[in-house]
């Protein structure tokens, strides 16, 4: 297979065109071709009033060898790699010792999958409920102020990416392409196939909830065990090695191989290991609101008269800006068409992320807009980023008049330094409800002062993104842990614990549901490895 890179054609191309473009861009002729697969598709959106399409392609045709030397040096035409995936390992027919799996959102999908895969029969212990039970609960906050402490967005089956986006793609170093692996498997569990080639994957909430399922059924038939409601208090350990688990119900496991793929809301199991005495470090995250605007504003500014395009979809956008007092301000985890939804996993606490479906049909769009933050705003023990959060989410519940509702304001008031009173053309999509006002004592003081000036600045890049009926809406904290669980860079163990393998978001090696799938999947492989490394000295059986 040959891979072809940037071929680029006009938006509404015929595929008559795109057979065209290969055949002159490799230079053989029509019965030289045998066949092509879309590997990427993107699109370049620079010049509004023509949109071009990118394509990734692999093609196969006559005579490979003899054209692939003859374009020796054309950089847009090399040989595709290989991108499907090996198993580094293999069980045992002798192996009694079962390792345990600790949450069961992306990360802990992935790993349990491919341990699954490799024969290990992983038991997996998920604190919150099965997916369709926790749909439930979630929406029980939502539509009626009830929040359940241990499922709602961020605990789980499925874990906080459940209620998201869904988007999948991201910026890691990715050599082994892992990433193929994740979407292939995805797409084995019901998800649309255009997400192997479109260049911004998303599958969208509903979706993700029957994926999940089907799944954990994969992972069930390859010798998996699941335990839902099964929350580890306790992580035992011997010799600076781990040797069992206790769960909440008094219960035990003895196990020496454990991933810890617990998200990065679990702070009572944070409290647990820092007691525990597994090394954790502060870690640099960042805070601020969540930000609506009418879709079609955004999908005016983006793709011009393009917008509604149906291979477009919904525009998105990506915004950075520095502001004067040193801190850097940007959007996060923009949803298109999306909804703003309740976030809190603690009592007395309020917290928003965004959430969107596969149409992303929604009235308005949302994205975090937040500002960076490192351990000296927070100085303290390695969980002070924790009890931060919590301080500023226990603010926004105050806020919001202490019955779940989210703190708001117009973005033309605070950049007016005003109270809101009442909504303008943008109806906000949090539920159970916003409460209007002033957002100053919302965040820190140096937050709120980046937020104002970037947003007129942001104006800039989209008009319109500054209006005065646009809303915010308090508070965005969870972008990413706040806690590192520090790990070797070689066997991926806990460096002063083994046995253990932190991994994800919560371990502060994810941001996103692809990049902790794919570090579930690295962390797999670690595991497996040293488990038949621990047969190999006697130390596992």
């Amino acid at each position: 297979m040959l891979r072809l890179t940037d071929v680029q054609l006009p938006l509404d191309h015929t595929e008559e065109d795109l057979l065209a473009a290969i055949i002159a861009r490799l230079g053989i002729k029509a019965e030289d071709l045998i066949q092509h697969t879309v590997f990427r598709r993107g699109y370049d959106a620079r010049k509004k009033n023509a949109i071009i399409m990118v394509y990734t392609l692999d093609v196969e045709i006559r005579d490979q060898d003899k054209h692939a030397k003859r374009l020796q040096g054309n950089r847009h035409v090399t040989i595709a790699p290989d991108t499907s995936y090996h198993f580094v390992a293999q069980v045992p027919a002798d192996l009694t010792t079962r390792p345990v799996v600790i949450g069961f959102g992306p990360c802990g999908i992935f790993a349990a999958l491919i341990l699954a895969q490799m024969g290990f029969r992983p038991i997996i212990l998920e604190r919150g409920k099965e997916v369709r039970e926790r749909t439930k609960d979630t929406f029980g906050l939502w539509r009626k102020r009830e929040l359940h402490p241990e499922s709602n967005v961020q605990f789980g089956e499925g874990g906080a990416g459940t209620f998201s986006d869904g988007k999948l793609w991201t910026q890691v170093k990715d050599p082994k392409h892992y990433g193929r692996k994740v979407l292939m498997e995805f797409v084995k569990a019901d998800a649309p196939e255009e997400i192997m080639y479109v260049s911004k994957p998303h599958i969208g909430t509903f979706r993700l909830v029957k994926m999940v399922e089907l799944m954990r059924e994969e992972i069930v038939r390859l010798g998996g065990e699941f335990r839902f409601e099964s929350k580890v208090d306790d992580i035992e350990i011997a010799d600076g090695k781990v040797c069992g688990l206790k769960l909440a119900d008094g219960s035990h496991i003895a196990t020496d191989h454990v991933v810890l793929a617990i998200g990065h809301s679990a702070r009572d199991t944070f409290e647990m290991l820092h007691a525990r005495g597994i090394y954790l470090e502060p870690k640099a995250f960042s805070i601020g609101f969540r930000i609506e605007h009418p879709q079609s504003l955004i999908d005016a500014c983006r793709l011009g008269p393009n917008a509604g395009h149906p291979v477009l979809g919904a525009a998105d956008y990506k915004l950075v800006y520095h502001a004067s007092n040193g801190r850097s301000v940007y959007s996060f985890c923009m949803c298109p068409g999306g909804t703003v939804v309740a976030a809190s996993s603690e009592p007395g606490r309020v917290v928003t992320n965004g959430m969107s479906q596969y149409s992303r049909n929604e009235r308005n769009a949302n994205a975090g807009i937040v500002v960076g933050i490192t351990p000296a705003d927070y100085p303290g023990n390695p969980l002070a980023g924790m009890e931060f959060q919590r301080q500023w989410e226990s603010r926004a519940f105050e806020l919001g008049g202490s019955n779940y509702d989210a703190p708001g304001q117009l973005v033309g008031d605070f950049i007016a330094d005003r109270p809101s009173t009442e909504f303008g053309s943008v109806i906000p999509s949090y539920k159970p409800g916003v409460k209007l006002g002033d957002l100053n004592t919302s965040l820190p003081s140096y937050v709120i002062a980046a937020i104002r000036e970037a947003l007129p600045a942001f104006e800039k890049q989209i008009k319109g993104f500054s209006m005065n009926d646009a809303v915010l809406t308090g508070v965005e904290t969870r972008t990413s842990s706040p806690i590192s669980i520090k790990r070797n860079d070689d066997d991926l163990q806990s460096i002063n614990t083994r046995g253990l393998f932190p991994a994800g978001e919560g371990a502060g090696y994810a941001g996103g549901i692809m990049s902790a799938a794919i570090d579930g999947i690295r962390v797999a492989e670690a595991l497996a490895l040293s488990m038949l490394e621990g047969m190999k000295r006697g130390t596992t059986k």
